[in-house]
C-alpha cells in the first residue's frame, strides 16, 4: 500500500469514528430531551397537588438539640431554562422549589448557642440553606472579654428545592435536593432512559416523607 493510500485509510477511519460519535451524541441528546419533556410536566402537575395537600415537613433542628415546631411544605413552584447545544435548543435545567413554614401560625423566633467549631460549622451551613433569616451574636466573658460562644437568633422559615441538570452527551440527569428530608443537600443521578412515571413517583414520595428509592 502506498503512503498516500495509508493516509487515505487513516482519514476514512477517523471520519467513520467521528460519524459514530456524532450519531451517539445526537441519540443521547434526543433521549435526554425526551426525559426532560416527561419530567417537567410531571413536576408541574405534582406542584399543583402538593399546593393543596401542604405535606408535613421532616423534623428540623439547626444544632441537633433545639427542635423547630412542626413544619409543612407550601407554595410549590416549577421553573425551567433552555440553552443552545450544538446549534439546537435544549434544557439547561428544570427545578421545583417550595417554602417550609410552621404547620400552625406564623414563623416564630428561636435561639441556638454553639461553642465548638464543628457545631458552629453545621449550624452556619444550615442557616445558609434557604437561607434562614438570622442574627449572629458573640457571647463574651464580662470581665476577660474572651469569646465564650456564638448565639444565633433565627426565624423558623426556610426553603427547599430539587434541581435537575441534564447531561445530554451522556444521557443522564443529575438531581440535587436541598432541605427535602430535613436540613441538608443530597445529590443523585438517573439515566435519561429511566425517567418514567415509576421513577418520578419515587421522587414524589421523597418529598412527602414516604419511603423512597429515588436517592
Amino acid at each position: 500500500m502506498s503512503f498516500l493510500n495509508q493516509l487515505k485509510s487513516q482519514a476514512n477511519a477517523l471520519q467513520n469514528q467521528q460519524s459514530r460519535t456524532e450519531a451517539n451524541l445526537e441519540a443521547n441528546t434526543a433521549q435526554t430531551e425526551e426525559a426532560c419533556r416527561f419530567a417537567l410536566p410531571y413536576l408541574q402537575d405534582l406542584a399543583r397537588h402538593l399546593n393543596v395537600i401542604a405535606p408535613q415537613a421532616a423534623r428540623l433542628t439547626l444544632d441537633g438539640k433545639t427542635p423547630w415546631p412542626a413544619m409543612k411544605l407550601v407554595e410549590f413552584r416549577v421553573d425551567s431554562r433552555k440553552k443552545t447545544l450544538r446549534n439546537r435548543e435544549v434544557f439547561d435545567y428544570f427545578a421545583m422549589g417550595w417554602r417550609i413554614v410552621p404547620q400552625i401560625g406564623e414563623p416564630i423566633g428561636g435561639t441556638v448557642t454553639v461553642n465548638f467549631p464543628p457545631d458552629l460549622q453545621r449550624v452556619e451551613s444550615r442557616l445558609m440553606m434557604g437561607p434562614i433569616k438570622h442574627e449572629r451574636k458573640e457571647l463574651r466573658h464580662p470581665e476577660k472579654n474572651t469569646l465564650q460562644a456564638i448565639q444565633f437568633d433565627y426565624i423558623t422559615e426556610t426553603r427547599g428545592n430539587v434541581v435537575a441538570t441534564p447531561d445530554h452527551d451522556n444521557a443522564d440527569l443529575a438531581f440535587r435536593f436541598m432541605n427535602a428530608s430535613g436540613f441538608g443537600i443530597t445529590n443523585t443521578h438517573w439515566p435519561a432512559a429511566k425517567i418514567k412515571a415509576d421513577v418520578m413517583d419515587e421522587l414524589a414520595k421523597l418529598l412527602v416523607g414516604e419511603a423512597s428509592r429515588f436517592v
